[in-house]
């Protein structure tokens, strides 16, 4: 009798131990209960678990003209030795260089896996012609829409940047379920983004591989976005691609603070007029506040799911027109045949992703593991 007493007394204190945490997940692979500081989601890459992630299937190109398709396809995303990997390839390997310049491409499928999953900027179909070629590139985004989301947390990836000219990595959060209206009143999340030149300068900085950024998108319209108030850039000489690194956040009600290896790159702490004061949007006495019913962390008050992607090129500006690099940029983001003259360009640009050694890894997103934790 002693002992049982002291069993269930021991269980009690174990159990009074567990801190109510304030995070709040959903999904498929969300824990149904958890204590502050807990692990509530990881992936060690041991095997590739589809559940957990979710390929995107289209041709949209990211909202910035980009010149890749995204697909669920095992030359463009495995795992092996307890590693994920995002690798790109060539469009034309598997369809025909003819094909780029006159194929009909449809992504639409019939099983649930392969339906087409963003038809905006014709993402399911297009037709390719020789001044606008169908995507040259493949690639793969994958995300956890469905499996897991999460809001407040401790994230932690450990990954290696790609290198080759013109590709763009990337880690990100966006918004499960858009509560204050589409993009960007709903936020986004960049935990890390990269370009994958090895030698490329704008304005005398070195902007390829030596350096990463984390950036928070949030602004009632797409034309009115406060990024560059929350934006950090840290550069490594040795490239973010010759070795893995730990690209974290912590996501609180009162802050977002971004750090690489546990050394703090930025932090958010908005005030009691939120992120709309936060954003300068408070100046003009026209434009709603989206925020307004939600907590000071508004539109970051809710859930975020994961996405890891290697995207290419685009016409947005992340790849400045005017940088230097050992070959010139094969297109200007104004031209409407973009795709088109990067695609002209290969002979320079492709042998910088060496595809043809060690399975392409130097041009793959790495990916060793992926945590997070309740607060």
């Amino acid at each position: 009798m002693w002992l049982y007493t002291v069993a269930v007394l021991a269980l009690a204190s174990l159990s009074s131990a567990c801190t109510p945490s304030v995070t709040a997940v959903s999904g498929t692979h969300a824990p149904a209960s958890f204590c502050a500081g807990d692990l509530i989601f990881s992936d060690d890459f041991n095997e590739f678990d589809l559940e957990k992630w979710q390929h995107e299937n289209t041709l949209a190109g990211g909202g910035n003209w980009e010149f890749q398709y995204y697909n669920n396809n095992r030359t463009n995303s495995f795992t092996n030795n307890g590693l994920l990997y995002i690798r790109p390839s060539l469009t034309e390997d598997q369809f025909g260089s003819a094909f780029m310049t006159s194929g009909r491409l449809n992504i639409e499928g019939g099983a649930p896996a392969d339906r087409c999953t963003n038809p905006q900027w014709w993402g399911c179909e297009r037709t390719g012609s020789p001044t606008n070629i169908l995507n040259p590139i493949k690639s793969a985004r994958l995300r956890t829409v469905d499996s897991f989301s999460f809001r407040y947390g401790t994230v932690e990836v450990r990954a290696k940047m790609p290198a080759g000219d013109w590709l763009w990595p990337a880690i990100w959060l966006m918004p499960a379920f858009n509560v204050y209206g589409t993009w960007p009143a709903s936020g986004e999340i960049d935990l890390v983004e990269s370009r994958g030149n090895r030698n490329m300068l704008f304005n005398g900085v070195h902007i390829g591989t030596q350096e990463t950024g984390s950036t928070l998108h949030y602004g009632p319209y797409p034309d009115l976005n406060g990024w560059e108030r929350a934006h950090w850039l840290r550069r490594n000489t040795a490239g973010y691609d010759s070795q893995f690194h730990r690209y974290q956040v912590i996501w609180t009600p009162d802050l977002i603070r971004f750090s690489i290896d546990d050394v703090e790159l930025g932090r958010v702490m908005p005030g009691n007029g939120g992120f709309w004061d936060f954003g300068g949007f408070n100046s003009n006495p026209n434009i709603e506040n989206p925020w307004r019913f939600g907590s000071k962390m508004a539109p970051f008050d809710q859930k975020f799911y994961i996405i890891m992607n290697v995207a290419v090129g685009g016409t947005n500006g992340f790849f400045p027109d005017g940088v230097t690099n050992p070959t010139p940029k094969p297109w200007l983001n104004g031209s409407p045949t973009a795709a088109t003259d990067f695609w002209n360009g290969r002979t320079n640009w492709l042998p910088t992703w060496r595809l043809d050694q060690n399975d392409g890894q130097d041009a793959s997103l790495q990916v060793d593991y992926v945590r997070v934790w309740a607060i």
